[in-house]
């Protein structure tokens, strides 16, 4: 019997278990990629983190919510809707509409207030502020987005991508290293 025969005899319940563990856990990475970055970038939405506590009971910081783009006319009262603090600034909130304002003197505004907030937003949200509505969310993801996109990116991303090609180094020299330690058992086999 070969020794490939044995070591497959070998393998046991431990040893598909494991491969079973790895196979799913590499389906939830592969979905958790594309929720994250293949849907967003195919639907032009906005991948954003929860970074307070304002929208709590829905999504605790650390959530990453991905943000679609909405017409302003479409928002309905409890849509979750993201928009800018001031117009024309960058900085964002993420908040719930309770309230729709309509009249001819000042055109469309929205009465926003966090989940998790006693009171309102004290000013109305008008449509020019707004970046889009709440779409869905994953949960504890936004921290690896703020580190990924934020300050460190400088050397986070260079880092990762030298870590993963010392790591395929190292498998290539392993894997060369471990055929020609069979080479020579086999030729040691012969002589």
């Amino acid at each position: 019997m070969s020794a490939r025969r044995k070591a497959e005899k070998k393998r046991g319940v431990l040893h598909y278990l494991g491969v079973g563990l790895s196979a799913g856990l590499l389906a939830v990475v592969a979905l958790v990629g594309v929720m994250v970055i293949v849907v967003p970038f195919a639907t032009g939405s906005t991948p954003m983190t929860v970074l307070t506590n304002s929208m709590l009971q829905s999504y605790p910081p650390g959530t990453l919510i991905i943000v679609k783009p909405i017409d302003p006319a479409a928002i309905r009262i409890g849509d979750a809707i993201t928009y800018q603090i001031e117009s024309g600034k960058p900085a964002v909130v993420t908040h719930r509409v309770t309230t729709i304002i309509s009249s001819t003197a000042t055109g469309l505004s929205f009465i926003t207030k966090g989940d998790n907030n006693a009171v309102a937003d004290e000013a109305a949200v008008l449509p020019v502020q707004v970046r889009g509505a709440v779409w869905y969310s994953v949960p504890w993801i936004g921290y690896a987005n703020s580190l990924v996109n934020g300050e460190h990116r400088a050397w986070i991303v260079p880092a990762i991508a030298i870590a993963l090609f010392l790591y395929a180094g190292y498998m290539f020299a392993s894997g060369l290293a471990g055929r020609a330690r069979k080479r020579r058992r086999a030729q040691r086999a012969l002589a």
